[in-house]
């Protein structure tokens, strides 16, 4: 009887196999001519398996790598998300010219556009996120009359790496729980979430009349959005100078707003038992980086929920817990927040911004 064979089927495997087909008196040891003859035929068909598991996996898209995921997608009409350059508002002594290159770091920056008297917006030449991290004095590449500060001030479009191999699997199977078409809510979605600098949307209708449509929207690193993000992204969805028209992604007659999360300021009180030695001026940097990452997770909860009127909530719980693994806590209770003792629900438009910390 012929075992049948599976495709993750090891050399060994395959060895004990035919070891368990052949007459048991047989020589079979490793320097047995029977062995020798095996072993050829053993290894030819490990080598077969292997490519035919390949060929399983790239035909599907949970095993799928990244090149031939990008070729399942496509037949859904989704594309990979590319790496982006980070904007930034430069500050200036003089006006600049427009396409003049300037340099921080390692990297290079290019005159975009120009906001007023001097300032400008600047585009990192790089893309990624690497753009998203430097901030300060800038040294001219070309010679520019008169110019004796240059600054990056803000980052006003956060830059992004190529989309993660995951969150595109994640996409390309949610693509067959809501189909994208023709400007209903999952095609919003889909087309906001294409424009750089984006991390999150949620999409409400009808919000000024009928045949309106509100757009929410959060940036990459999951902060309240810069007005210029919110420009690009109306410019893409319904540009304001013709609203309706259906230039944008918005089919025609769909009147479309973009507006950015809006902050609720949360001010937070603790009681602390300190441990022997430690005060307040001791932990104060470290509980407020933990209050950050806190309300940072709770962002980006707020960008990949699927209930777009659903508001996040602040616990106190959350963030006593968490100020008890901080160095020099002993204990913690009594917290208050925005000057109560009960949670925070914030609106479904709402991300929480870290206020007066005092403990």
């Amino acid at each position: 009887m012929t075992t049948p064979l599976n495709l993750d089927a090891t050399f060994e495997d395959l060895q004990a196999i035919k070891k368990a087909n052949l007459d048991g008196t047989l020589d079979m040891r490793e320097t047995s001519p029977l062995f020798n003859a095996t072993v050829v035929n053993t290894i030819e068909t490990t080598q077969m398996l292997a490519t035919l598991k390949n060929f399983k996996d790239v035909m599907y898209a949970d095993t799928a790598p990244r090149e031939e995921l990008i070729l399942l997608m496509a037949e859904r009409g989704l594309k990979p998300k590319l790496a982006s350059a980070a904007k930034w508002r430069g500050v200036f002594n003089v006006d600049v010219p427009i396409g003049s290159r300037f340099s921080l770091g390692q990297l290079n920056y290019v005159v975009l556009e120009r906001i007023s008297n001097g300032q400008f917006i600047l585009e990192c030449e790089t893309v990624g996120t690497e753009g998203n991290l430097e901030y300060g004095a800038l040294i001219p590449i070309d010679y520019i009359d008169n110019l004796q500060t240059a600054e990056l001030v803000e980052l006003l479009v956060p830059g992004e790496d190529d989309e993660d191999t995951e969150i595109m699997r994640r996409r390309y199977f949610n693509s067959f729980n809501s189909i994208a078409f023709g400007g209903n809510r999952a095609d919003y979605k889909e087309k906001t979430l294409a424009q750089a600098g984006v991390g999150g949307v949620r999409v409400y209708r009808a919000w000024n009349g009928g045949g309106t449509v509100k757009l929410v929207i959060i940036n990459s690193l999951y902060q309240k959005p810069s007005q210029t993000l919110v420009d690009d992204v109306q410019e893409a969805a319904d540009p304001l100078y013709a609203q309706g028209e259906g230039l944008g992604f918005a089919p025609i007659d769909h009147i479309v707003t973009v507006f950015g999360v809006s902050e609720n300021t949360i001010n937070i009180t603790f009681t602390i038992t300190y441990q022997s030695g430690w005060t307040w001026a001791d932990i104060q940097s470290a509980v407020q980086e933990m209050i950050d990452d806190y309300f940072a997770e709770l962002a980006q909860e707020w960008a990949e929920s699927e209930n777009d009127n659903a508001g996040i909530v602040v616990r106190a719980s959350h963030l006593e817990s968490r100020l008890l693994g901080i160095a020099g806590v002993l204990d913690v209770t009594g917290t208050l927040l925005n000057g109560g003792t009960a949670n925070i629900q914030l609106s479904a438009e709402s991300i929480p911004e870290r206020g007066v910390v005092s403990g």
